[in-house]
């Protein structure tokens, strides 16, 4: 049986050979690159004022009630913010490998557009339409 070819680094299934030209490459590195470090900004921030929210000196109930709620809101921030380095981590560690811009599901390339729109994509819009729809939340299909 004939083997897929590289592309990138990643064996495609569909027997595409085209893989993203190094300028491009760069291109999303760049990307990726200002949104890790924008997300690791609002990571620490968001932090620190959860830090500072936990003692401001609040003696009333229904401050400390509010303080709570404040806290846990910026504590979430901080958990979303988190899983969005994570994924930037993984399209850099993609990139690295020669397997960024190819759909992790069917092999194909994912269009130019899609990363454009969203960088981290690991998906090609079908398979992750199909993904969604699996899961059972294709109301709201993602990028």
């Amino acid at each position: 049986m004939p083997r897929a070819p590289v592309v990138g680094g990643a064996r495609t299934r569909g027997g595409n050979s085209k893989h993203m030209q190094p300028e491009k490459l760069a291109h999303f590195k760049q990307v990726l690159m200002a949104q890790l470090r924008a997300h690791t900004d609002h990571v620490r921030a968001e932090q620190a004022a959860a830090l500072e929210l936990s003692d401001d000196g609040v003696k009333d109930s229904s401050d400390l009630s509010v303080m709570d709620v404040n806290k846990e809101l910026a504590l979430r921030l901080g958990e979303r913010e988190s899983k969005m380095v994570a994924d930037i981590d993984q399209a850099l560690l993609r990139i690295e490998e020669g397997s960024y811009g190819v759909c992790a599901r069917c092999g194909k390339l994912i269009e130019e557009r899609r990363l454009e729109a969203l960088p981290t994509a690991r998906y090609d819009a079908a398979c992750q339409a199909a993904i969604e729809a699996d899961n059972g939340d294709d109301t709201n299909p993602s990028l």
